[in-house]
């Protein structure tokens, strides 16, 4: 198959973007976005200079390393029509665990306008029920007392700023590209807060050079096994140690808030505005909150594949009734948007044989997931007084899935849930439903005093140990 080169000549290229986060999303969205932009010579000013911050990171740095930070994404489309590019657009990559001077140094930088971020929906350090930074964390309180020994993202950030004020380096912005509702607000809150705390004249330096413009991001991009990596170098030719695939689908909407400028990204499709509330809203409350709906309740019928859950009826009119009856009432369409046609493209997305998302991806870390894709909407339903049925079936089956690790079909399992508290751990161990309720990504309402949605999740929790979920599937769609 024919590989789409990049057409710019990388030795033309200055970084202008630092990122942090250099996995598979971002390679397969904003660098994506970026590398399409660097053919236009007006915007040579915008390369990206990738920044790993983990030990767990060596392996993709020294991969990229190894090919000059090339590498290929192959976006499968739903008609069975693949395309296969070649990105440069990552222009330098730095380890900070072999060399974080060289990341402060970087983030100093003058030619360094935005510094992006895709560090996931827990990165951030926010407590689940007040929304409030955690000062007491212990890798924050070592970052806090050792500001040029940094650790975390805060510190680094910090420190960094701080020498780009001291250097006169002028202002930067700092763009969220997780998976959060006002994800600029959310990084507002979490690097101000921890600024503050360190250093009172760096915070006021922040509050008038630092802009922080909320964003909402959409691709489905899949980890890369081990099997995926072998086909994908098959299909493209060459042997890539770090390729990315990804659906044909992409959307970035931005709050045009950028206090040092920015790339021309509205050339190549990100759309800019003034408010990206009903954009966050909808994608959110539909796609992603979708995502947790089917997760849960699939993997415990035994399917690993996204694609091969949505050939399941019973899977697909229980996640067509979650849109429409469930969130669909609480969602206003942004301007331009028709959200029947967003609502059949998700399933469309979702079923696509070419991406094929492992469900596992979609299980990891619940916690951090329920409190931004689920609690908003299930609160207005409940103040509504809907029906909880669908919504209760999927929190019995998470309790399920957390407690006995173990599907329909008598495979088991391990769960990876990083931001689970010792007292989550034992609400789960707990034999009687209820206290789960009581779990740390519930806690922005009380669900205990919620009588109906109680009812049939008990009822649910205790169906789907003695019948398994197939059948009680079968019951909440009938």
């Amino acid at each position: 198959m024919n590989v789409e080169q990049y057409s710019y000549a990388r030795k033309a290229i200055q970084s202008g973007i630092l990122h942090i986060g250099v996995g598979n999303f971002h390679r397969a969205h904003q660098a994506f976005y970026t590398d399409q932009l660097l053919a236009a010579q007006d915007q040579s000013k915008w390369g990206i200079c990738g920044v790993c911050l983990l030990p767990s990171d060596e392996k993709i740095f020294k991969n990229l390393k190894s090919q000059n930070l090339d590498y290929t994404l192959t976006v499968c489309g739903r008609a069975g029509q693949d395309k296969i590019y070649r990105i440069g657009a990552i222009q330098e990559l730095l380890w900070a665990v072999e060399n974080p001077e060289a990341v402060l140094d970087k983030i100093a930088d003058s030619a360094i306008k935005i510094i992006s971020l895709t560090i996931t929906e827990g990165g951030y350090n926010l407590d689940k029920t007040t929304n409030k930074f955690i000062l007491e964390d212990e890798k924050v309180q070592h970052d806090l007392k050792h500001p040029a020994l940094p650790g975390t993202v805060f510190g680094f950030i910090a420190q960094g700023l701080r020498q780009r004020r001291d250097n006169g380096n002028g202002p930067i912005t700092i763009l969220s590209c997780d998976n959060l509702q006002h994800n600029g607000n959310t990084a507002k809150t979490a690097f101000s807060t921890f600024i503050a705390a360190q250093d009172k004249e760096l915070a006021n330096w922040v509050e008038t050079n630092v802009s922080f413009p909320n964003s909402m991001v959409d691709r489905i991009t899949p980890a890369t096994t081990a099997d995926d990596l072998q086909r994908l170098n098959k299909e493209s030719g060459i042997a890539d140690l770090a390729p990315v695939y990804c659906e044909d689908f992409a959307q970035w909407v931005i709050e045009d808030n950028f206090i040092a400028g920015r790339p021309a990204w509205e050339r190549v499709g990100v759309e800019f505005t003034d408010d990206v509330t009903d954009f966050e809203n909808m994608k959110l409350s539909l796609l992603n909150a979708a995502h947790v709906m089917l997760s849960y309740p699939s993997f415990l019928k035994g399917y690993r594949k996204v694609d091969d859950a949505m050939q399941d009826e019973d899977v697909v009119k229980y996640l067509r009734d979650f849109m429409d009856m469930d969130i669909t009432p609480h969602v206003p369409a942004p301007e331009g948007q028709d959200l029947e046609r967003y609502k059949h493209t998700l399933l469309e997305r979702f079923a696509n044989r070419s991406v094929s998302d492992q469900i596992s991806r979609l299980c990891f870390d619940g916690v951090s997931k329920f409190p931004v894709y689920l609690m908003p909407n299930l609160i207005k339903m409940i103040q509504a007084d809907q029906d909880p049925i669908r919504v209760s079936f999927m929190f019995a089956a998470y309790r399920h899935y957390l407690k006995y690790q173990i599907d329909d079909k008598g495979v088991t399992y391990q769960i990876a849930e990083p931001w689970l508290t010792a007292e989550d751990q034992q609400l789960i161990d707990s034999d009687d439903p209820i206290d789960f309720l009581g779990l740390s990504p519930f806690k922005s309402t009380q669900l205990k005093a919620a009588a109906r949605f109680v009812e049939l999740y008990t009822q649910f929790a205790a169906s789907i140990k003695s019948k398994g979920v197939k059948a009680v599937l079968q019951s909440v769609v009938a």
